[in-house]
């Protein structure tokens, strides 16, 4: 059986991703999603208005998590273990893919605007936050000698998708700026690379790992830009999580440890 994930769930492109995989998936495949409070309410928000029978709702499962604390991420991956994977109980599933989704935007313009406290955050929350998740669930996917059967809505390998952007591409920035930004996106580039090597030696071509950028997304992350950006590119959460869900249902052996953006298109490093 697969089971998918999506951390965090509560807002944003990660809410999104987690009502369209509602609205996909068949009624079998697990989402796990993860709210760091008021989970009621959050599940309340990720149901509404889909309309969805009872046995497309009732694989919600909706857990806590704080990804800036690598306990609650390590407590969250012991539930999925002992659910979902845990071989000894003839469980045998595989987490087939999974949304990191964690972020959070501070747009300095020059060296001198840099606050040393706002920069650690950022690079808490954008690179070491889905660096703990990696180191956590990446044992999840399945291995080489498992054989995959293929899963409608899902892609024909397992994926582990980290939130990156086209700003922490080194070879396209021409603008500068947004110091901490860049470089915890660049980071997360780095870490996808990284990961996917370990993963193909792990599974070969079971399982992967890629970086995506959703675009410039309605989300608290961006408000700041909203009136900056062309009417045309600025997305709404609904739009850019089912792009990138199609981007990711397209990938293939040629496709891991780089990054790609809404439209299936490489952003260089």
């Amino acid at each position: 059986m697969a089971w998918t994930l999506v951390t965090p769930s509560s807002r944003g492109i990660g809410f999104a991703l987690t009502r369209h995989l509602l609205r996909t998936l068949p009624p079998a495949i697990p989402i796990v999603a993860t709210a760091r409070s008021d989970l009621p309410g959050t599940k309340e928000k990720l149901l509404s208005s889909l309309n969805l029978a009872e046995s497309q709702a009732s694989r919600l499962d909706l857990q806590e998590c704080d990804v800036l604390s690598e306990s609650s991420i390590s407590n969250l991956a012991a539930y999925c273990k002992e659910r979902y994977n845990d071989r000894s109980q003839n469980k045998g599933a595989h987490l087939r893919l999974a949304f990191m989704t964690p972020g959070m935007l501070m747009p300095e313009r020059a060296p001198d605007k840099i606050e040393y406290e706002s920069a650690l955050e950022t690079l808490k929350l954008n690179l070491l936050a889905p660096m703990m998740l990696v180191k956590h669930f990446s044992g999840f996917v399945p291995r080489k000698s498992t054989k995959l059967e293929g899963v409608e809505g899902l892609p024909a390998s397992a994926v582990l998708a980290l939130m990156s952007a086209r700003v922490g591409s080194i070879g396209d920035n021409r603008l500068g700026g947004w110091y901490s930004y860049r470089s915890s996106k660049s980071g997360v580039n780095q870490l996808v690379k990284s990961t996917d090597i370990h993963l193909k030696m792990q599974s070969g071509p079971n399982a992967m790992c890629v970086g995506l950028h959703p675009g410039t997304v309605r989300t608290d992350l961006s408000k700041e830009f909203w009136n900056n950006t062309p009417k045309e590119k600025l997305f709404s959460p609904e739009f850019s999580a089912e792009k990138l869900i199609e981007v990711v249902n397209g990938l293939n052996e040629d496709s891991r440890g780089r990054c790609w953006d809404w439209a299936g298109k490489e952003i260089p490093p």
